[in-house]
Order: structure tokens, then C-alpha cells, then sequence
């Protein structure tokens, strides 16, 4: 019952505030360009009004509620050799997972070049090898559906670059050309591959700006009709059928030299833009922003520095991705301290309504460190990445403004990554991994799960010889025939963390202490054991988990257990109160059965 937690509806924009926000966005990203581009967009939203208003509608009048938890996958994660992946897919989530998630994040579904989709060919289509549309808007009837707005590159093999190495319109001006002796030594970057690519063109040869790989070309937002153009296919993936839309590596989105080229106001004046016309123009989907920054700055994106100033509501993202999480729980599960994540939980600031975070250990990409940086050590950090190597993954770095490579993600599923602790492997690895599944369900917010976590699934590394990417070891196929093999016999790992999963996942999302608005409170334990307060919500319910984050049994010394009859979720029964906590053991404990 969501409505024991205070929550945000959709906000609607009528035409005048609209026109007056966007104007005003307009102004900071175009300056006096912005009387021309507002015409071209009001006249864009006018003729795309119609088909929005015959797209499905499907939410309860909130933003979210407990309910809300999604799966993250591919499109062809799942095969069977006969139906398209994508109605493999639907049916695995309908007869597997029934109703355990109220949306799926299908990642990126397009005709694509590289990067597993994300060097974008035609956003409006769906790969055939895939499906269609019809597979896409099944799968939104169903649950709500997260879409990937790729929105700061596109392939090569794509027409509008076609069209620059022509010189015709209108990708003739979609591209950033920059002469090779230009100083960008203070631009950051999340790789190490060069960042001008020279392009053979019939002009000669041009160098352009690409932040990712010399088949990811970056996009030229100062040219309007760029952002005219990624308007129009947002409005399109919302007609499909899409209630959230991820702005993938929205942080790299505007180039300005002599600045890092991140996080720039233009970025964040055209993030608030996209909210705007999605609350003009389809209010009740959400905005979702991909920056894999340490945390303060991946705060940024919801806006709250502007409360109270420029605005009385938050105005940009809806959701921002929790990319501490993953890393300093690997490091808490497999050092056995949890005083870190405490103390980093206890700096969250509380959200205002209509604001979240997306809560996730593990996705396609592989685990973040930068995300990291302030929080541990230099020596911590190094522990932790020889450990992942020593567990079977990979490092990827990135290069920074001095030159200096240093690392930029760990490449290694979740379910290995917590293969064993310092001392190396032992017989914990399903308790340690259902731990920190358990405790991200618990956090506020909005929990994600990639499908490899429910699978249990290991280190592909036949997949990285084949692709010759290091993040293929995250990115594995299943053939339905051999994962329903593993799901259905007994004393396998896949069957004993999916049905683990899904049952927490159940509970979870009946239990109103889990809305993503209720309060949490970081509890005083040992060092070896992680408390959380959620709630209280109506009529005072309120929930408490703890997590033994060690191979040993721990003393369960937490005040806040004394003086009330619990009741364990995650056993069904009422609790009955015990001096310790067995290894990785987790409680959900509530006041209020």
C-alpha cells in the first residue's frame, strides 16, 4: 500500500509554464539563438501531440512506489534458436518472474556497429535479429519499460555520417571537427583511446571528437538541429511504448574548449529541457541519467542545488544511478568491514519528492571505481582491484587530463566478483552474493537487477576471446535449453540464487517500509555488521535489516533490536530474538506484521 509513504504525482506542464521553461533552457544552451530554435520545437511538439495521447498508458497516478523493481538485459541474453530474442525474453519474464518486476531495462535494441548496441546505426529500429516494435510494445504492455536514449554518439556506419563524409545535409554539420594541434588536455575522459579520429573525407582529412571509440562519434549539440532531432526519437521511444528513458553518458553531451568538457551547464540546461517536455508532453515518465562519477558529482543531475532558487521543484533528472554502491559493497563483502558503506549511506542526503536513486550492484557495464574516489584509500583501492584479477576479471582504464592512464572499471560478474574474500576463494560465494543482493534490495530507492545476477551467471571469458572487449565477461548468451536445465535440477547455484532472489524480490515489493520515499537511518553496530531503519510509515510500521558482512558468526549488537516483537520477513515468522548473526545472515525485521 504505497499510499502510506508521501509521494510525487506526475507533474503536468501546461503550455504557458512550458513555453516559459523551455524558452528559458533554450537561452542557456543557444543564448540568442533561442527565439529560432523555440518555433522549430514548438512546431515539433505540436505535430507529435496526437500519437503521445494514443500511447499506452499504464501507471497508478504515482511516480513509484514499492512495487517499483526492475531487471536490466539485452535484448538477446536469452535464446532458444527458433522465436526472436525479444519474445524469448517476454515469455521468460511472464512464465519465470510472473509479476517480481514492475519494469525491464532492455538495453539498447537498434541496428548497431559496436559496443554490444551502443554505437547506434537507425534509432528508429529495431534490430532484426532482435524482433520489431510489436516485440518492443508487447513487452511494454506488460511492465514498464526502460528505453536507452544513446544520446552523445552514434555509429559511423550510421546515415548521418554518411552524410559527412559527403558533405551532405544533414549530418554535414551533426559532427565536432577540431584540428589535431588543439590543446585538450584538460577534457576527461572515461577511456584511453585516442579522442580525435581522423576521418578521410571528401574535404580531406578531418579529425573529429569521439569520446569512446573511433566508431562512436560524438554528436554536435551546438547545431540545434541535433537536439531538435534527439527530441523528436525521445518523443518516438515514448509512442513505443517507453516509460523511462536513460540518457546514456549524458554527462559528455557539450564541448567547450579550455574546460574538462563534463558536467557543463549546457549539459544539465538541455537534461532539464528533455524533463520539461516530457512533463509537457507525456507527464509520468521518468528521466533517468548514466554518469559513472564519483557520487557529488553524479548528485548533480537531480537539480537540488537549485531548490529554493531557481526553482521550487526538482526540474532535471527523476533518477540517478547509486555507481558508488557496486564497488564499496565488492570491497565491504570481501573485506568484512562495513564502517565504509555505513558512513558513506549516512551521507545521502534526503531526496524531495519526485527525486531517487536507482539502486543496482551489477549491469552490462562492467564496476565502477571512479565512483570510489575520497572514499578508500589508494591502497584499499589496489587490494581490491588484485582481488578481482586474482577472482578471474579484468581492469579498464582510462585516461586522464596529465596523460596518466588509472583504472576505470572492473570487468567481472557480480556473483564471482564475491567468490571468496581476501584470503581468496571459500565455500561463502552464494551466502556473500545473496548478502549484498539483500542489502541494495533494502536501500532507498528504486532496486535494479541485471539478469546475470538472478542467473548466478560466471566469468565468460570465451566471450572476451571472441569479441576481444573485456566487458564481454559480464555480457553472456544464454540458450534457453541449457539455463532452463540449470533453473529446473536441484543443487546448482543458478536455481539456488534465482529462486532466493525472486522470493526476497516478492516480499519486497508488498512490504510499504521498501517505497522509495520512506526515510532511512544508517543504525550504531560493530564494524561487522550493517544496520538500516526504514520508515516509519503509517501507523509507525517500521522496518530494521542487518547484514553480518563476514565470514563469522557475529554478536548481534544493535540497541535499536531491544524492547519490541519483530516479526522476520525473509522467514516468515516472528522473530525470536538471538545473541548473534550467522555468517552473511541478513534480517528484515518489522514491527508491524
Amino acid at each position: 500500500m504505497s499510499t502510506s509513504v508521501p509521494h510525487a504525482p506526475p507533474e503536468f506542464l501546461d503550455t504557458v509554464a512550458f513555453n516559459d521553461i523551455a524558452y528559458r533552457r533554450l537561452q542557456e544552451i543557444y543564448g540568442p539563438r533561442a527565439d529560432e530554435v523555440m518555433r522549430r520545437l514548438a512546431t515539433l511538439l505540436m505535430h507529435r501531440r496526437d500519437a503521445l495521447e494514443n500511447a499506452p498508458q499504464r501507471h497508478d497516478g504515482s511516480l513509484w512506489s514499492e512495487r517499483d523493481q526492475w531487471l536490466i538485459t539485452y535484448g538477446n541474453t536469452l535464446t532458444d534458436g527458433d522465436r526472436t530474442p525479444l519474445d524469448v525474453l517476454d515469455d521468460f519474464l511472464e512464465t519465470r518472474l510472473g509479476n517480481t518486476f514492475s519494469g525491464v531495462h532492455v538495453l539498447p535494441f537498434f541496428p548497431w556497429s559496436s559496443d554490444d548496441g551502443f554505437a547506434v546505426i537507425h534509432y528508429r529500429e529495431v534490430d532484426p535479429a532482435l524482433g520489431d516494435w510489436p516485440d518492443i510494445r508487447r513487452i511494454a504492455m506488460h511492465r514498464d519499460l526502460m528505453v536507452d536514449l544513446v544520446i552523445n554518439h552514434v555509429s559511423r556506419e550510421s546515415l548521418w555520417f554518411t552524410d559527412y563524409l559527403a558533405g551532405s545535409q544533414p549530418g554535414r554539420d551533426y559532427f565536432i571537427e577540431m584540428e589535431p594541434t588543439t590543446d585538450l588536455s584538460q577534457v576527461v575522459r572515461p577511456r584511453n583511446s585516442p579522442l580525435l579520429i581522423p576521418v578521410p573525407t571528401r574535404r580531406g582529412t578531418r579529425h573529429l571528437w569521439a569520446t569512446f571509440s573511433e566508431d562512436q562519434i560524438d554528436l554536435n549539440f551546438a547545431n540545434p538541429d541535433v537536439l531538435l532531432e534527439f527530441i523528436g526519437i525521445l518523443l518516438f521511444y515514448v509512442e513505443q511504448g517507453a516509460r523511462i528513458i536513460r540518457l546514456d553518458a549524458i554527462a559528455y553531451l557539450w564541448k567547450e574548449i579550455g574546460t574538462s568538457c563534463i558536467h557543463l551547464p549546457q549539459t544539465h540546461a538541455i537534461v532539464r529541457l528533455l524533463r520539461a517536455i516530457l512533463d509537457h508532453m507525456a507527464p509520468g515518465t521518468l528521466l533517468i541519467t548514466e554518469t559513472n562519477v564519483p557520487h557529488h558529482e553524479n548528485l548533480s543531475y537531480l537539480g537540488l542545488e537549485r531548490l529554493g532558487d531557481d526553482t521550487d521543484t526538482p526540474d532535471e533528472a527523476h533518477l540517478i544511478y547509486q555507481f558508488t554502491l557496486p564497488p564499496l559493497l565488492v570491497h565491504t563483502l570481501t573485506s568484512g568491514e562495513a564502517m565504509t558503506l555505513a558512513n558513506w549511506l549516512r551521507t545521502l542526503p534526503d531526496l524531495p519528492p519526485g527525486c531517487s536513486y536507482l539502486n543496482f550492484t551489477a549491469s552490462h557495464d562492467g564496476i565502477g571505481v571512479r565512483a570510489l574516489e575520497g572514499l578508500l584509500p589508494e591502497h584499499e583501492v589496489e587490494a581490491l582491484l588484485e582481488l578481482m584479477h586474482r577472482f578471474g576479471g579484468f581492469v579498464s582504464m582510462k585516461t586522464g587530463p596529465d596523460g596518466q592512464d588509472s583504472p576505470y572499471e572492473i570487468n567481472i560478474t557480480y556473483f564471482e566478483a564475491l567468490k571468496g574474500t581476501r584470503r581468496g576463494p571459500d565455500p561463502w560465494q552464494v551466502e556473500r552474493f545473496l548478502c549484498s543482493q539483500n542489502l541494495m534490495l533494502a536501500l532507498q530507492g528504486i532496486p535494479a537487477l541485471y539478469l546475470h545476477s538472478l542467473t548466478a551467471t560466471l566469468n565468460d571469458h570465451e566471450g572476451v576471446e571472441r569479441s576481444g572487449r573485456l566487458r564481454s565477461i559480464n555480457r553472456h548468451q544464454w540458450e534457453m535449453k541449457a539455463l532452463d536445465e540449470l533453473l529446473d535440477s536441484r543443487n546448482t547455484p543458478t536455481r539456488e540464487v534465482f529462486l532466493a532472489l525472486k522470493r526476497r524480490l516478492d516480499i519486497r515489493r508488498h512490504e510499504p517500509c521498501f517505497h522509495p520515499n520512506a526515510a532511512q537511518r544508517v543504525l550504531d553496530s560493530p564494524a561487522e555488521l550493517l544496520g538500516i531503519e526504514r520508515g516509519p510509515v503509517a501507523d509507525g510500521r517500521r522496518l530494521i535489516a542487518i547484514y553480518n558482512v563476514t565470514d563469522k558468526r557475529q554478536p548481534l549488537a544493535v540497541d535499536e533490536l531491544a524492547g519490541h516483537d519483530w516479526f522476520d520477513l525473509l522467514a516468515g515468522e516472528p522473530w525470536q530474538p538471538h545473541d548473534t548473526l550467522a555468517p552473511y545472515r541478513s534480517l528484515w525485521l518489522i514491527t508491524d506484521p
